[in-house]
């Protein structure tokens, strides 16, 4: 029984080979075989969190050691609207109106940047979107069609009690996003962006009586979201409110571990329960 069971793996293990060099023909793209082990291979991924969660923390860092590209869409948008391309001047007349920009906006504005942004070509990290299923769904499809479809879904999980301190104590840096805190991770200079000593600020939405509305509001909007993301079996649950290093360490055993995993997991092998 066990010789039979692993002759059946091995030709599954040469079946997937063969599927993945034939789709690399018909791509024109050469692909490495399911089991890389290229943890980049799978450096797809949402952030997901509220306000104060830490994804302002930890991005930056997913962003250096991986060298992927971090899409803020808050930021994008804006960029996107500054630099007068076609998509900004849809979405800023949108915006004039007092209208939320639309869903196929947002993800073209996604496509662009990974169509062109050489950071994003390892991979990249989004923060900010989706925050509806139906945004999640249509970012789905537009990542199968580009063959590239998202590994991971992190939640960094916070209770709402702790996230009043956090919040009120939260610096920024306009230009970059880059994100601090008064306490628990202090600029090196006060009130100073440690990376280019321009002046950070405290966002004026930073207090109790509006954390707590948007609070409200990203529970409903993004509890069917995670369902959404555990569902499709990529969500991971990151206990946010450690350090911000135990954080980071919890993130990397989702990158490291995942990546040995991955080819038995995500391949037909883990779907028949025949993973090594």
């Amino acid at each position: 029984m066990a010789e039979a069971v692993e002759k059946l793996k091995s030709t599954i293990e040469a079946l997937e080979k063969r599927v993945h060099e034939l789709e690399g023909r018909l791509t024109g793209k050469s692909q490495a075989p399911a089991a890389s082990g290229n943890v980049n291979d799978g450096m797809r991924l949402i952030l997901i969190g509220p306000p104060g969660a830490g994804k302002g923390t930890q991005a930056p860092k997913i962003k250096d050691k991986y060298c992927v590209c971090h899409l803020a869409t808050g930021d994008m948008l804006r960029a996107q609207v500054a630099a007068k391309t076609d998509l900004g001047r849809q979405a800023k007349k949108i915006m004039d109106e007092g209208k939320l920009v639309s869903d196929e906006i947002m993800v073209g504005m996604i496509q662009n940047e990974l169509d062109n942004n050489k950071e994003c070509q390892n991979g990249f990290i989004l923060d900010g979107f989706p925050r509806t299923v139906p945004q999640a769904a249509k970012l789905d499809s537009m990542l199968s069609q580009k063959r590239s479809p998202l590994a991971h879904a992190i939640e960094l999980q916070i209770p709402d009690s702790l996230l009043v301190a956090r919040i009120t104590g939260r610096l920024v840096h306009p230009a970059s996003g880059r994100s601090y805190h008064k306490l628990y991770n202090p600029p090196q200079k006060s009130t100073t962006d440690d990376v280019t000593g321009e002046p950070l600020i405290q966002r004026s939405d930073d207090n109790e009586g509006v954390l707590k509305k948007r609070l409200g509001t990203y529970h409903e909007q993004t509890g069917p979201v995670v369902d959404y993301y555990r569902e499709k079996g990529i969500w991971k649950g990151i206990d946010a409110s450690k350090e911000p290093g135990e954080v980071w360490k919890s993130l990397l055993g989702v990158f490291e571990g995942g990546s040995k995993a991955s080819a038995g997991q995500g391949g037909l092998l883990g779907k028949l329960g025949l993973s090594k």
